[in-house]
């Protein structure tokens, strides 16, 4: 017969692993929960992406926002709409913890970048298909990396815990725009008349994609971002290429030679100023930086690109300077509508991505300078017959008022430790960056209410963010429910 002392052995080796199972970390109960569900998952998110949230399309944005609010208050959740006229409304929820000691805000978008349907090859914009590439799944849609991946992540880790019986432990909110890809114009003062609702202790902002390497990224500041449309004039109407050619000036010429001198060939900004004030970056950033997996000569590969800017200083570097990007240039035609004429204007629109420490009205003054000091009489409308005759050379500059500065978090900040613990229980070794590349309104986000942001992608990046084809590798969104459901249990 077995003694007592060996029976409670037995009986202890049995009953522990039951227990350890009936008591999942936040994570592992997320991939428990998707792993058991993917298909209904996958056609809940597919019908999600279906819906149109582009801004020519302002009936299917506010489809995407009721929607949200419905799901919020499945969960429990108190949910509205903070809505100012004019504006797609911020979806927000809310749910209180009863003596919770700090409140946590997750902030995403649901609208999405315009689309030219007739660039998609894989799929229409809003008809999702699953398609393997390289051997995982990836689904296609608009918005299915940037932004609506973080927001089904966010509710499915809401059911994944319940699930698991796992509580809340922190007061959460939740904070989803429906204007980001145009800038967010009114973000700021949807938040700032609404404070007492959208305060937090921190805002994590869950969008953008995660290092090209794979690995789970944390990031503690965002580019500012500013854009000007520069357009140059020349004959009042297109000239015979042939009988006014070498005579009347060249508008699109004129452009080229205007944009070709505001950088150097290894991509240096040549206009004066452009890098005064840059905010220098901490030793704990610079060692981040230091660790950070240097993914040059991949991308390379993968963009088909025989060279690069930066005079050899890496990507991850050069997202911590300011940049200048001419996102297009129009003038006369192309292809098979090409004419033997002298165009009349050329227009170019310049992104002007900022940092820390460099103001976005002052970078833009600075382009001006350059165009004037260039030869050009410079205006902001339409010029006349009078001041075409007048100056030898005009451009009208418009300034896009939906701009906004740089903004970056200390990493040794209390809150910021607790982010990087809690990302790191769910997907182990981080990435962790002072900067991303891309802009988000955090400078709104902080001012508005109150707070400090940091930023948690999950979206794969070779998502085709703003472009045709946009997708999501299926495996980025199930990482992002764990990632997701670690920062809700957050304390």
């Amino acid at each position: 017969m077995l003694s007592r002392r060996l029976l409670f052995c037995l009986f202890a080796a049995i009953l522990l692993p039951r227990q350890t199972l009936a008591a999942p970390t936040p994570a592992q109960a997320a991939h428990q929960y998707t792993a058991g569900h993917q298909s209904e998952l996958i056609k809940q998110f597919s019908d999600f992406l279906a819906i149109s949230n582009v801004a020519a399309d302002p009936a299917g944005l506010k489809r995407n926002a009721d929607l949200l609010v419905d799901e919020l208050k499945k969960r429990g959740a108190d949910a509205q709409l903070l809505s100012i006229p004019g504006a797609p409304s911020v979806v927000y929820g809310r749910i209180d913890v009863p003596g919770a000691k700090h409140t946590i805000v997750f902030y995403a978008h649901y609208d999405g970048q315009p689309v030219t349907p007739s660039e998609w090859t894989v799929t229409p914009p809003f008809m999702p298909v699953l398609r393997e590439v390289d051997g995982s799944q990836r689904i296609y849609a608009r918005s299915a990396g940037d932004d609506k991946a973080a927001i089904f992540a966010q509710l499915i880790a809401l059911d994944a815990l319940r699930g698991a019986g796992i509580p809340l432990r922190a007061n959460i909110r939740f904070v989803w725009e429906g204007e980001e890809e145009a800038g967010s114009p009114h973000l700021e003062e949807i938040l700032t008349a609404h404070r007492d609702l959208v305060h937090g202790d921190v805002f994590l902002v869950c969008d953008g994609p995660v290092d090209q390497s794979g690995k789970q990224t944390v990031v503690f500041g965002a580019r500012g971002d500013a854009h000007l449309e520069v357009t140059l004039y020349g004959p009042h109407h297109g000239l015979h290429s042939g009988h006014y050619g070498n005579w009347a000036p060249n508008p699109a010429m004129m452009l080229a030679q205007l944009l070709a001198g505001m950088k150097d060939e290894s991509g240096h900004v040549l206009i004066p100023h452009f890098y005064d004030g840059i905010a220098p970056l901490s030793s704990l950033e610079k060692q981040a930086l230091e660790r950070a997996p240097v993914n040059d000569h991949m991308l390379m590969d993968a963009f088909w690109l025989g060279h690069i800017d930066g005079s050899g200083a890496h990507l991850l570097d050069l997202i911590n300077q300011p940049s200048l990007n001419v996102n297009g240039i129009s003038s006369g035609q192309t292809g098979p509508h090409a004419a033997n004429v002298i165009p009349p204007t050329a227009t170019a629109d310049l992104d002007l991505r900022l940092v820390v420490g460099i103001d976005w009205q002052k970078q833009q003054e600075r382009v001006v300078d350059y165009v004037q000091s260039s030869g050009y009489f410079v205006v902001a409308s339409e010029p006349t017959r009078e001041i075409l005759l007048a100056h030898p050379r005009v451009a009208r500059i418009v300034h896009d008022p939906a701009s906004y500065n740089a903004v970056r978090t200390p990493m040794d900040l209390p809150i910021a430790q607790e982010v990087i613990h809690a990302v790191e229980a769910a997907r182990g070794d981080v990435v962790l960056l002072p900067t991303m590349g891309g802009s988000v309104p955090l400078g709104a986000m902080e001012r508005a209410a109150q707070t400090r942001t940091i930023t948690v992608p999950i979206a794969n990046y070779d998502d085709n963010q703003h472009a045709a084809n946009e997708n999501l590798r299926l495996e980025n969104l199930w990482d992002g429910v764990e990632t997701m459901a670690s920062l809700l249990q957050m304390e």
